[in-house]
């Protein structure tokens, strides 16, 4: 892998150092899957973005090109192309003591890159030869030089004090914040000509350091703004391009047909027709595009279709059924009843709380107006800094002055206590005895698969008045699910990127106010339940 010094003397585009960058990295090899053991041979579009990164040059011979943002969909060739600029930037940049590191959400992913490059080094002779790999700390050294490639864990507070040469970001969407980013891009200030590279699919969080990333990209793209340091390369499908279309595929996956499966993909993009949920999955990491959430349940705009004024005073001593989500001590409460107006529709009322002393941090933290709903009486504030539930428990009192409230349903786990402050405002445990009864609710599948699936049955035919609620629309927009091997969705907190509460309570106090409609015949019983 002899090859010559290189000269920077002109500035513009310099087809040498371009050169010799591609000459670099096309000497290494696959080490991943069907493809290893081959020289690694860039595709046309991976060459193009990297020789003109590399070999755009000013004025003082340094590279005119600082970031190279690439945000392409799943499997199609990142991880092995960030594997090969990392070795260049460790051993041909000609930068003694270069430092090269390689980030993500996690250690195991910001791993991925050193596992294709390690391999790559010891199918090289010359590398070999210069280079040390030490694999329990996830470290190439090249000693002759005094740099070294260095996989790096995600805690920001930790790489204080680096002096970044080099810095690969892969999936930057998994950032849970802002901090790792700004600590590696404020470490390369000693450096002449330092690079960072992202690696990204589309994410879903538009509160993020990815979408600001992404955005910014987008606007140098176009021409908005001009900033002759970013180059952005995006492979995405246009927001209102047919998701089921493979011409819209190929568009933007460049690998599809060489070392992308299309057939994978077929099959992906008929298990999305057939469970909508995946839907979101399916477009976000196989189209690039951003969704609003992990694996987003519903349409917004189909929630928003169910949307309808609500008269307070025509539900005031009506029968309805309530499901309680109580969260835990610092986070947000939801209680929501769920009204039956005939002809199997619902109206649903659903309250939130939030402790006073913590609700300034979950504003920033969970970046929603938390205050401006406080103001508008769509959220309330509990006493101290952690809910307080006898504060909940009295105003489910006051309700009970109001509405019928024929069951309350909760989740069944750490419930004791609950069960009898409820039982001292006239809930019954035991539903033999007559009056309104307390129901323990799972959060599984067994318990929450059928309601959640009718519930969207219920809002595609419009039959669930909501009221345009913020909050709970806020919720709804955040819900995703998880599906077991039998088809059985429930929504998952984990995964959801922000608060989904008042939905949960939503899809208990639906399954009580169902089972309980008409003489006491569940729909379940007397109807299919459709599969989404």
């Amino acid at each position: 892998m002899a090859v010559a010094k290189l000269n920077r003397s002109r500035p513009g585009y310099n087809k040498e150092t371009a050169a010799r960058a591609i000459f670099i990295i096309e000497n290494l090899k696959h080490s991943i899957g069907e493809w290893a053991g081959r020289p690694f041979k860039l595709m046309p579009w991976q060459r193009k973005p990297l020789e003109k990164f590399f070999g755009t040059l000013k004025a003082d011979g340094t590279r005119q090109y600082r970031t190279l943002y690439e945000e392409i969909p799943r499997k199609n060739g990142k991880t092995e192309q960030g594997a090969g600029v990392a070795l260049y930037l460790l051993v041909g940049d000609q930068e003694p003591g270069a430092q090269v590191y390689s980030c993500a959400g996690d250690r195991a992913q910001a791993s991925l890159v050193y596992q294709a490059a390690a391999p790559m080094v010891r199918q090289s002779p010359e590398l070999i030869e210069r280079l040390e790999i030490i694999e329990s700390l996830k470290r190439i050294i090249y000693r002759g030089q005094n740099s070294f490639y260095q996989v790096l864990s995600a805690e920001a507070y930790s790489k204080h004090g680096l002096n970044v040469h080099g810095n690969l970001f892969d999936e930057l969407h998994t950032q849970p914040n802002r901090e790792l980013w700004d600590v590696m891009r404020t470490g390369s200030g000693a450096r002449r000509q330092p690079v960072t590279m992202v690696m990204t699919t589309a994410g879903y969080d538009r509160n993020s350091i990815a979408w600001e990333i992404h955005d910014y990209a987008c606007k140098v793209r176009d021409g908005i703004i001009k900033d002759p340091t970013f180059l952005p390369v995006i492979y995405a499908a246009p927001e209102d391009a047919d998701w089921t279309d493979e011409d819209v595929w190929r568009a933007c996956n460049p690998a599809l047909g060489t070392f992308r499966s299309i057939d994978e993909m077929r099959m992906m993009c008929k298990q999305a027709k057939e469970m909508p949920a995946f839907e979101m999955t399916f477009r976000r990491l196989y189209l690039n595009q951003w969704v609003n959430s992990a694996e987003r349940w519903m349409q917004i705009e189909t929630w928003d279709a169910s949307n309808g004024k609500i008269d307070l005073e025509e539900l005031r001593g009506r029968p309805c059924y309530a499901g309680l989500d109580l969260s835990s001590t610092t986070d947000l409460t939801a209680l929501c009843l769920a009204f039956p107006l005939g002809d199997k529709a619902f109206a649903v009322l659903v309250d939130f709380w939030i402790p006073e002393n913590t609700m300034r941090e979950k504003e920033r933290k969970d970046r929603v107006p938390y205050s401006l709903w406080v103001k508008q009486g769509l959220v309330r504030v509990t006493p101290g800094n952690v809910i307080d539930y006898a504060f909940i428990l009295h105003e489910i009192e006051n309700k009970l002055a109001l509405y019928d409230i024929r069951e309350l349903a909760f989740d069944r786990w750490g419930s004791q206590k609950l069960i009898a402050d409820l039982q001292t405002i006239g809930f019954e445990v035991d539903p033999k005895v007559p009056g309104r009864h307390v129901v323990a609710f799972g959060q599984g599948y067994a318990s929450m698969s059928s309601p959640t699936k009718e519930l969207m049955t219920l809002v595609l035919q419009k039959k669930i008045l909501h009221g345009g609620n913020p909050v709970l629309r806020w919720n709804v927009d955040n819900m995703v699910v998880t599906q077991d091997p039998a088809g059985n969705i429930k929504p998952d907190k984990a995964k959801a990127t922000q608060k989904i509460d008042g939905a949960v309570a939503m899809i208990m106090a639906l399954d009580r106010a169902i089972r309980n409609a008409d003489d006491g015949k569940s729909i379940y019983e007397t109807e299919p339940v459709k599969v989404f």
